[in-house]
């Protein structure tokens, strides 16, 4: 077994050696799924056909990513950025192990280990008071693939920001914009098929919007064919670029440590 493996199989051990804690927060995901839902009811009574949604698309909208809050990791960073102020990078950066690779491995099993312990609490939860649509089984695999792409495609976003830390120093306001730009444009606030006009058509083309709508929409059945297939090569692809983008900035930041004498 290589180590990345070994990397993923300890970390999700370590993820979920409290599960008590992520069921405290699942719990707080579920309220506030409730409270979430009883907003969009009300604006789809007003709007039936907002979006091309109907209310019971809306509200399982909203407990399928109340169900992904945790694995994407909307409102959390990486730990990278904490060695990368106290210096324990350097020592990352001597290990004959890629570093991407290695925390890539790490989120991933954070993220299931979130899938696990958080994602199904939600939608039980919804499911026991709103008359939620749930897909098929075919449909529910196909779904799993795009949290998957969601999860790495998060991971590449605050790959980034965590990066960040090597010219700035303090990551408080990069991971505030970071934390404003997903929440906005991911569909975690509401769905991104009620963006009107040219906003609608950005944000459902941001990095952003691979990690929350379209698996909610995966999940709910808006795609099909080659819309599906569409919409699995749009996390793929971001996912890739940012990525590459996280490899080219990574090598960026070892010459900057290297020049000054790390």
């Amino acid at each position: 077994m290589g180590v990345f493996p070994w990397v993923a199989w300890y970390a999700f051990r370590r993820y979920t050696a409290y599960p008590l804690g992520a069921l405290a927060e699942a719990v707080t995901n579920t309220v506030f799924g409730f409270m979430r839902a009883y907003i969009l009811v009300a604006l789809w009574t007003k709007r039936p056909s907002l979006g091309g949604y109907d209310v019971a698309d809306a509200v399982t909208f909203c407990f399928v990513t109340q169900a992904l809050i945790g694995p994407v990791q909307i409102f959390g960073g990486l730990e990278l950025t904490e060695r990368i102020r106290n210096g324990d990078v350097a020592i990352d950066l001597h290990r004959p192990v890629d570093l991407q690779g290695w925390w890539l491995a790490d989120d991933l099993a954070r993220g299931a280990a979130a899938l696990v312990l958080r994602g199904g609490i939600p939608l039980l939860a919804g499911a026991l008071v709103f008359p939620l649509r749930f897909p098929e089984p075919g449909t529910l695999a196909v779904f799993g693939v795009s949290v998957l792409l969601a999860i790495v495609t998060g991971f590449g976003l605050r790959y980034l920001v965590a990066l960040g830390m090597f010219w700035l120093h303090d990551d408080r306001g990069l991971n505030s914009v970071a934390l404003v730009m997903a929440m906005f444009f991911s569909g975690m606030l509401v769905p991104l098929v009620v963006f009107p006009g040219w906003l609608g058509e950005v944000a459902r083309v941001l990095p952003w919007a691979a990690l929350v709508q379209v698996p909610a929409d995966v999940f709910l059945g808006k795609h099909a064919g080659a819309g599906l297939a569409g919409a699995l090569a749009f996390q793929a692809g971001w996912a890739a670029v940012l990525l590459a983008a996280g490899r080219t900035l990574t090598l960026a930041a070892r010459r900057k440590l290297v020049v000054h004498g790390g």
